[in-house]
């Protein structure tokens, strides 16, 4: 198979550089870490791609049955640095990307030596202890206003999630990215989202990581970035002066310069 094809996957920056690899989130593709990557790609070998369903990706390889669960997506991952011949790359993942990464750096150990977390969430429904920021109710709501009404649904919810509403620009870029996404694979990818419960895996992160969490984030409340901070020993905690669940996008010069940060310390 073509991996590099399957996944729309694009290199910039340095062949012989340190690799960082950028990973998209729900119903978005790579070109959400377009204001992140022109300085990331100045000292770092920076590999972008697309999960099999989203931006430029191959369609028709896409099966409900193999991204149902957030596996089916840390294989896409693997196979990714795999093909490209990756070692101890630093993997920053977006939104649901940040626990993909999690799965991916427990399958293949000597292809991922760093995660970046940027607005992590490992389980979005509230439970016993822990607030994720949405009852069952809220989210079942929420699948149910998606799956009857998907662009209407992104329409509404897009400005929701990107916050900042004196720049809707940045909530139409959201809504303008769900609405490109197949309604039928954006389905299967909100269920397996929203419905995940990643918790337990963080225990299993033994590689330096840095949780990047925003200052209000309506998809992940800060109560989230400290329990991931918590449950991974080796995390560093940076809370970003943005608002919204995107801060690639909304405050891309203080995410990036976190992510350079944290880079030069792995040095």
């Amino acid at each position: 198979m073509d991996i590099r094809g399957r996944n729309n996957v694009t290199v910039a920056g340095p062949v012989d550089g340190p690799v960082v690899v950028l990973a998209h989130g729900f119903g978005c593709d790579q070109n959400m870490w377009r204001l992140v990557v022109p300085v990331l790609a100045e000292r770092y070998r920076v590999v972008m791609f697309d999960y099999v369903g989203a931006g430029r990706s191959d369609l028709s390889v896409w099966s409900a049955e193999r991204y149902s669960t957030l596996d089916g997506y840390a294989q896409d991952v693997v196979e990714v640095c795999e093909e490209l011949g990756l070692r101890d790359a630093v993997f920053v993942g977006h939104s649901v990307s940040a626990m993909i990464g999690v799965l991916a750096a427990r399958r293949a150990p000597r292809r991922i030596g760093a995660l970046v977390m940027v607005a992590p969430s490992p389980r979005y429904i509230d439970d016993d202890g822990y607030r994720g920021g949405f009852s069952a109710e809220d989210i079942d709501e929420l699948l149910e206003s998606l799956e009857s009404n998907y662009l209407g649904w992104s329409a509404a919810m897009a400005p929701v999630i990107m916050g900042n509403p004196e720049r809707p620009e940045l909530g139409q870029e959201l809504a303008n990215s769900f609405c490109a996404t197949d309604p039928d694979i954006a389905r299967v990818f909100a269920r397996t989202t929203f419905l995940s419960d990643s918790r337990q895996d963080l225990k299993d992160v033994t590689v330096p990581t840095l949780v990047l969490e925003c200052a209000q984030d309506v998809i992940a409340p800060r109560e989230v970035g400290a329990f991931v901070h918590a449950a991974i020993p080796s995390s560093r905690l940076v809370t970003l002066p943005a608002t919204g669940h995107c801060p690639q996008l909304s405050a891309p010069e203080a995410t990036t310069d976190a992510i350079l940060e944290f880079l030069r310390e792995l040095r």
